[in-house]
């Protein structure tokens, strides 16, 4: 009777150790990506750029998660059709791609169980931390050229910023079964940047005449492409020193998108008293 007793403890601890989901998850996940930043100060969504990835997720319980992902995404934006003045008067564009790594911690608001009949959906928030790589360009007369190495806002030499980087990954998301195996990830995925060049703008206008000298005409030209608008400025705004950027905000970028996601954990308790 107590070894009955105990292998039924036994089968029934390890059927709820089973049911709190601990195991691996992953699959890929495709969508958009979005830019703001100073081209994009009044967070305008009509420019979106494509975005994938793959994620993995080990459940520790039906609650919280850890997941990993590596995910690309491409960004643009210009300064052509801005609602600001001063903007339309800058004149500035740029547009680049983005490679990411994050690492993030997921809290499930409700239980969540893969083939659960009650438990097979949640709303979920994450936040957690990302590396990145960006590489700002820009086209002038039909050719596309990288801004970093023109030091762009009079940057030294050796002194560019760096085109890999870190920030902070947060977000929330909604996982729903649709089997014990298969679910789909629908998510809201932001980053805040620790650098404030992801559009290659941040600061001020540099002397035109030293960016010649060190960097050349073209470095020249893509530092300072503001025009004139009539009865607004009385000519083009890129003088040494004016504001060019806004440092005082760094850039940021978004990922919207929806993830098919195999669950590896495919262990089930059997029937009581089956045979």
């Amino acid at each position: 009777m107590k070894k009955t007793t105990f292998l039924t403890l036994t089968l029934l601890l390890s059927c709820f150790w089973l049911s709190a989901q601990r195991g691996w998850e992953a699959g890929p996940w495709a969508g958009v990506s979005y830019y703001f930043g100073d081209l994009n100060t009044d967070f305008d969504l009509t420019k979106p750029g494509f975005a994938a990835g793959f994620m993995a997720r080990y459940n520790f319980n039906n609650r919280v998660g850890l997941k990993m992902s590596g995910n690309y995404g491409s960004i643009s934006d210009t300064d052509y059709d801005s609602k600001n003045v001063f903007e339309r008067a800058r004149n500035l564009s740029f547009e680049s791609t983005i490679l990411d790594a994050a690492l993030q911690l997921e809290f499930n608001f409700l239980p969540y169980n893969h083939g659960s009949k009650d438990e097979f959906y949640t709303p979920y928030l994450f936040g957690g931390i990302n590396a990145y790589y960006f590489n700002p360009k820009a086209e002038l007369n039909g050719v596309l050229y990288e801004l970093r190495p023109l030091g762009t806002e009079g940057q030294f030499k050796g002194e560019e910023y760096y085109t890999v980087t870190a920030g902070l990954v947060y977000g929330m998301g909604f996982k729903i079964d649709l089997s014990y195996e298969w679910s789909l990830n629908f998510e809201l995925s932001s980053r805040y940047l620790f650098n404030d060049y992801l559009d290659d703008v941040s600061t001020v206008y540099p002397d035109r005449s030293d960016l010649i000298r060190s960097r050349g005409e073209i470095a020249a030209e893509l530092s300072d492409r503001s025009v004139a608008i009539p009865g607004v400025t009385d000519g083009p705004i890129g003088e040494e020193g004016r504001q060019r950027g806004d440092s005082s905000n760094n850039d940021s970028y978004v990922f919207l998108g929806v993830g098919l996601v195999y669950y590896f954990g495919d262990i089930r308790c059997p029937t009581y008293g089956s045979k």
